[in-house]
């Protein structure tokens, strides 16, 4: 049996999860359930990023101690997972002294041994926001281009890593395809960055960034955030635990990841920084890094300061997971960046969920409710056919990462679905042929469904089928009433 296994980035606990966050755990929820649907062993990694200067100061700002301010975002996020449901095998959190220090102080000493890391005295312009040092040339009018704040001026020593030893490796295995990178837009992205890459701060003093890991054999140096961070990847597979067995088998058996799924905004740290770092430590590469893109709101990127960040649980609440998880990954286009508006919500939710789907499922489980369908016959080779198709359309476009033109074929498949029903007009001829064929169009529907709107698919499934996998038909509630 083969194994897939997928990451998210883990969250960055400075403050509460917003919709980008939800999309991000859709997104690879759907592929980590399509690929459990084939029947692969699948581990599926999110969490959370704990350390960092961002996060020591948002917990001054709320007046209470960072491991309390951090357990409580953290919860957020698990209880967001579990509101979307969402099928994470396991969730990491960096503030794990026993399960992700190790992984981190291993990757340390691994990179101290083969020679990669070393103490300078370094001046120049620090980003709060980024939590990431800047050149001049990174810069728009002297401000960061993502945060628009200006950049503090330092002069501290620091452990640095040599990105310069690997970087032509890194960009060997990206160009040849061996690391992928998804989109090809960010493919070139990251391949134009290479070039000009120099060796990054793996620490800083402790005086200046106490919430963190602390330096192997230095005491005075804390972690840095994305030497620490990016450890989570195989820190949860028990790297750092290795005279543990479960914990060496685990990491064994899965590593390399199959898919780290992110924001394009990290591509840098996970195609450059990440890959160099495991090339140091004589570890694989993983396999695909997917880079999506962001969510605008209303045609304007979400801030604090428009007041327009949209909370996930409020949405979820009006209009239901299934609706809010279609919404998102049916409009929000797999590779580019897509806008949220209340209005095309709630279109999308009318005339896809409930005149769509909701509608067809209600005509068909009226018309088959109460007929004798058990009786052993196969479907139509119409059907049939229609049926692979689309199986085969869902297939190339999750291997394409593009999620929702694989919606898009499923969403076909209904709009034949109910064609067939007015052309057909089973409810004059009470043709049982005909409403069985419509009923394994409405399971298999389901079925293809399953991995985006599995709770939608569950009780299409518990309406066609009763406990011993019989056909008998129990129409249910709407499964989306019109708003």
């Amino acid at each position: 049996m083969s194994k897939f296994y997928i990451t998210t980035a883990i969250a960055y606990t400075n403050a509460p999860p917003h919709i980008g966050h939800a999309l991000e755990l859709i997104q690879a929820d759907a592929f980590a359930r399509c690929h459990r649907q084939k029947g692969e062993e699948v581990f599926f990694l999110t969490g959370t990023d704990e350390h960092g200067t961002k996060i020591a100061r948002a917990a001054r700002d709320a007046d209470v101690a960072p491991r309390q301010f951090t357990d409580e975002i953290s919860t957020k996020f698990r209880e967001l997972c579990g509101i979307l449901n969402i099928s994470n095998d396991d969730f990491i959190r960096t503030t794990d002294r026993e399960r992700h220090w190790p992984a981190v102080k291993l990757i340390w000493e691994r990179l101290a041994e083969s020679g990669d890391l070393y103490k300078k005295k370094y001046e120049g312009l620090y980003c709060a926001g980024c939590e990431s040092f800047k050149k001049k040339s990174d810069l728009e009018d002297g401000r960061c281009s993502v945060h628009k704040i200006e950049p503090e001026k330092i002069e501290e020593e620091n452990w640095f890593f040599k990105i310069s030893k690997y970087k032509d490796k890194v960009k060997e295995r990206i160009a040849d395809g061996e690391l992928r990178i998804v989109p090809e837009l960010r493919k070139q992205e990251i391949l134009n960055l290479i070039d000009d890459a120099e060796d990054v701060s793996f620490s800083r003093p402790r005086e200046n960034l106490e919430w963190g890991i602390p330096v192997p054999n230095d005491s005075s140096q804390t972690i840095y955030v994305w030497a620490d961070a990016l450890t989570n990847y195989i820190s949860a597979l028990g790297y750092g635990q290795m005279s543990n067995i479960k914990g060496q088998m685990l990491f064994e058996k899965y590593w390399p990841a199959d898919i780290h799924l992110i924001g394009k905004d990290i591509l840098r740290f996970h195609a450059l920084i990440w890959p160099a770092i495991l090339l140091s430590a004589g570890l694989e590469l993983p396999k695909a890094i997917y880079a999506h893109g962001f969510i605008t709101v209303d045609g304007q990127k979400m801030s604090k300061t428009v007041g327009n960040v949209i909370d996930p649980f409020d949405l979820i609440k009006k209009y239901g997971t299934d609706a809010v998880r279609y919404f998102l990954l049916r409009e929000i286009p797999s590779n580019e960046d897509g806008d949220f508006s209340y209005k095309n919500l709630e279109a999308r939710y009318n005339s896809d969920l409930a005149n769509g789907l909701g509608n067809l499922a209600a005509r068909i489980l009226t018309l088959a409710e109460g007929e004798n369908l058990s009786g052993g016959q196969l479907p139509s080779h119409e059907i049939t056919h229609k049926i692979e198709a689309a199986q085969r359309a869902v297939d190339e476009k999750i291997a394409e990462f593009k999620l929702h033109e694989a919606l898009a074929a499923i969403w076909d498949l209904i709009g034949f679905a109910n064609g067939y029903v007015n052309d057909k007009q089973p409810w004059k001829t009470r043709n049982k042929e005909v409403i069985f064929d419509l009923v394994v169009l409405l399971e298999n529907i389901a079925r293809l469904l399953a991995p985006f709107m599995s709770q939608t698919a569950e009780k299409i499934l518990a309406s066609t089928r009763d406990k011993n996998g019989n056909i008998r038909i129990k129409k249910g509630e709407a499964l989306f009433p019109r708003l």
